[in-house]
């Protein structure tokens, strides 16, 4: 409360401040709208997560003496327009859930047409690649091996397998 009643106080507002309390009550049923400023044209996308420390010490006491066990982060998932870099989809989780299954979930908040998801290799599953129906451009894994059923998209994903293998 006090930073943002000193960020108030500087920009001379008089806003009311609702507490913590009221704060940690309201926002299991809140729902964000993300404005969004992009063209009509068909979505190129970027999809990624990161880990955000919630609760828990610094890194040097982690380092000296160990985790505690009051230690606690959570994991943001994000989908972000590759031409505008605005953020199109978010999703908060606990720290032990995948990426994988959050994809549908990120590209279910998203109403414009998708022309393509790039995504790190952790995306390169089945699953991921039903989803998308897109273009996905996502690197294969190191131990790859070509898909015998063709979901969406998964040609060319086998195409790039079979050239790794072959190349090198």
């Amino acid at each position: 409360m006090g930073l943002v009643e000193s960020l108030l106080a500087l920009s001379g507002l008089d806003w009311p401040i609702p507490d913590f309390s009221t704060i940690s009550r309201r926002q299991k049923h809140l729902q964000v709208t993300i404005p969004y400023r992009g063209g009509d044209d068909a979505l190129h996308w970027l999809v990624d997560s990161t880990g955000v420390k919630m609760l828990g010490e610094g890194e040097w006491k982690t380092k000296k003496h160990g985790a505690d066990y009051r230690r606690q982060q959570r994991k943001v998932h994000l989908g972000i327009d590759a031409q505008t870099l605005e953020i199109r989809a978010i999703e908060v989780t606990s720290n032990s859930v995948s990426d994988v299954p959050m994809l549908p979930e990120l590209l279910a908040q998203v109403t414009t047409p998708i022309a393509s998801v790039t995504g790190d290799g952790v995306y390169d599953t089945k699953t991921c690649h039903e989803a998308v129906g897109a273009a996905a451009i996502i690197p294969a894994r190191k131990n790859a091996r070509p898909w015998k059923k063709y979901p969406p998209g998964a040609h060319t994903r086998n195409d790039i397998v079979k050239a790794i293998q072959r190349l090198g």
